[in-house]
């Protein structure tokens, strides 16, 4: 149990960052489309990555050069990019909390999903190399152990940010709040894009 509780608190103190994966997660919420859907496939995501590096850390870290960053760094830049565009286009439009928007299919939404979640290196960093790399000295049980907790970290922050936002939606059933969170979320996503950008450069 103790390698378990090792794994849950190293992994919810690398998730609790704010990052563009769970404002996603917090917006979908807000907005009550397909909260489960995001969270599920946000968990699922951080679940299999955690026991990939667990289990191949040592072959992955041959594959995860410099050239290989970049080019998800790139492609994590065009993704930013045009989420920033659409949520720029879509400023005045008026949104309805009280149902899932219709035209928004969870298709879609599962598509953005794992653009938020495997178009962002951080992501393999976080999962991958850093609790891939923490455990390594630790035996079988122990891996084991290490990688449920961990997991079991994200199922509840994910899950946790997705369904409170959603309660928390009903304080903000107005024009002007959501714009006021509009542009809390392209000013953030922008932040990350110069953040992506000057990683790029450099």
């Amino acid at each position: 149990m103790e390698y378990l509780l090792i794994g849950f608190l190293t992994s919810l103190s690398l998730i609790l960052a704010i990052g563009a994966q769970n404002i996603f997660v917090i917006e979908q919420g807000l907005k009550k489309q397909h909260i489960f859907l995001v969270c599920f496939v946000c968990s699922i995501s951080d679940l299999i990555l955690i026991f990939l590096g667990i289990f191949l850390f040592h072959y992955f870290i041959q594959y995860f050069n410099p050239t290989i960053e970049l080019i998800f760094n790139i492609l994590l830049l065009i993704f930013l990019l045009h989420f920033i565009y659409s949520k720029i286009k879509s400023f005045n439009l008026k949104v309805n909390f009280n149902n899932e928007i219709p035209d928004i299919s969870k298709f879609n939404i599962f598509i953005k999903t794992l653009g938020f979640t495997y178009l962002n290196p951080h992501v393999y960093s976080d999962t991958v190399f850093f609790l891939g790399n923490f455990s390594k000295n630790l035996i079988f049980n122990q891996k084991i152990l290490f990688g449920v907790g961990a997991s079991i970290a994200s199922f509840v922050f994910f899950f946790l940010i997705g369904y409170l936002s959603s309660y928390f939606s009903k304080y903000a059933q107005s024009d002007k709040v959501w714009k006021v969170i509009n542009i809390f979320i392209i000013s953030f996503m922008s932040l990350i894009t110069i953040y992506v950008l000057m990683d790029i450069i450099n």
